[in-house]
């Protein structure tokens, strides 16, 4: 088999294995070893332009170890450290896949992870409505929301939004042939994004979708590809509208969307709901250099910050705090200018930073540093953008030796 072709192998079986995550370790870390050893017998190549993300990183982690030293001897502040260093290296190597067969390695990607959404989300369908009485492993809160093959609800949901948009975009530009196909692929993992009843998932989904729409729409260089953009728009509305409605002809569905579809929950509010804990925590933090160490809050506070920004100070001090603030500044700048970059692989980059982009903002009300799939988009992230600089100054170079 050439190489190009196993690496490609097990890119699929990297994302694929992903749809299993309440097992430590889970699938995916195994693969990731296995698929990392793989690159490295069969060629990775280092790029200077990953040294700003590398040093961020290791800046971030750093101040982990820091706030650590108290709680060396505690297995769980041990192993979340350890967790942090493990995530950073899996967005590192993702950076360096990017920069050869770039689309080859991102068709198996995306393929993979589709494949892991439908299993995910056929999961999720089973433990909400209790099929095989495999209800209590599948859910969670007395079976109220679906977790599927997650831990938590509050993971599945945000996980469900790439692949979902990855079908979006290929809807949108024509990108499949089988359009029925992949509209029933859309719904069914919309309807495993529903039953896990995250609010913060609805909304990066939403943001997901109206972002893919609209740089779908700006990046298009003909009026016929915009009016088929605009078209599919008002179809695919009309299509969750429909979804919706045959969803909340179940009880159980719709008793429990009116609970959720509420902005303000009643561990939000109050002195000791998420945000009053969140205000009280930022004088401590700001008297405590080193942090309150890694799970600590929840310990000190009472719960855990539910807020990425404010566990970045928490849980890896200020060193980490900083790091992390300067990593999502850095993200930002480098997505946005990515994705309006005309490269072979604009039509990847537009779905990965619609989803990337929205999480980022779930942040602050979610602790989202140890989900996998974040540090995947971001390091997809970043491999696109380096990958997209050294294609541009390329084609440059030929145009200057051509003329």
């Amino acid at each position: 088999m050439p190489a190009h072709s196993l690496q490609r192998a097990f890119l699929f079986a990297l994302t694929g294995s992903s749809f299993l995550a309440f097992i430590e370790p889970s699938p995916y870390e195994v693969m990731f070893v296995v698929c990392a050893l793989v690159f490295i017998a069969t060629g990775l190549k280092m790029v200077r332009e990953v040294s700003l993300l590398l040093g961020l990183l290791l800046a971030y982690n750093i101040g982990g170890l820091f706030s650590l030293l108290p709680y060396f001897d505690e297995t769980k502040p041990v192993m979340f450290v350890a967790i942090s260093f493990y995530l950073g290296v899996t967005a590192i190597f993702l950076v360096l896949v990017m920069q050869d067969d770039t689309s080859g390695r991102l068709r198996a990607l995306e393929t993979g992870y589709i494949f892991a959404a439908l299993l995910a989300s056929l999961a999720a369908m089973i433990g909400f409505f209790d099929i095989a009485g495999l209800g209590d492993m599948l859910t969670r809160y007395d079976g109220t929301r679906a977790s599927g093959t997650f831990k938590d609800p509050n993971v599945l949901g945000p996980f469900l939004v790439l692949p979902a948009v990855f079908i979006v975009q290929r809807l949108l530009t024509g990108a499949t042939k089988r359009f029925v196909l992949g509209t029933a692929m859309l719904g069914f993992i919309t309807v495993g994004l529903l039953l896990t009843f995250s609010r913060g998932a609805w909304g990066v989904f939403a943001l997901a979708s109206l972002l893919v729409v609209g740089l779908n729409f700006v990046v298009s260089r003909t009026g016929r590809m915009r009016a088929r953009i605009v078209f599919f728009m008002a179809l695919g509305v009309a299509a969750m509208v429909a979804a919706l409605a045959i969803a909340l002809s179940f009880d159980k569905v719709s008793e429990m969307l009116e609970t959720r579809a509420s902005f303000s929950q009643n561990y939000d509010s109050g002195e000791t709901g998420r945000f009053g804990l969140q205000k009280r925590s930022i004088p401590i933090l700001l008297e405590s250099p080193n942090g309150m160490g890694p799970l600590q809050f929840a310990r000190i506070m009472g719960a855990d910050p539910h807020n990425v920004y404010i566990n970045g100070f928490a849980a890896y001090g200020w060193l980490g705090g900083w790091a992390y603030l300067a990593l999502i500044a850095t993200t930002l700048v480098v997505g946005w200018r990515g994705v309006f970059q005309r490269t072979p692989w604009q039509p990847w980059f537009i779905p990965i930073w619609a989803s990337l982009f929205p999480q980022i903002v779930q942040g602050l009300q979610i602790d989202s540093d140890h989900w996998r799939h974040f540090w995947l988009l971001l390091g997809l992230t970043w491999g696109l953008a380096i990958a997209n600089e050294r294609w541009l100054r390329s084609q440059a170079d030929a145009r200057v030796a051509a003329a």
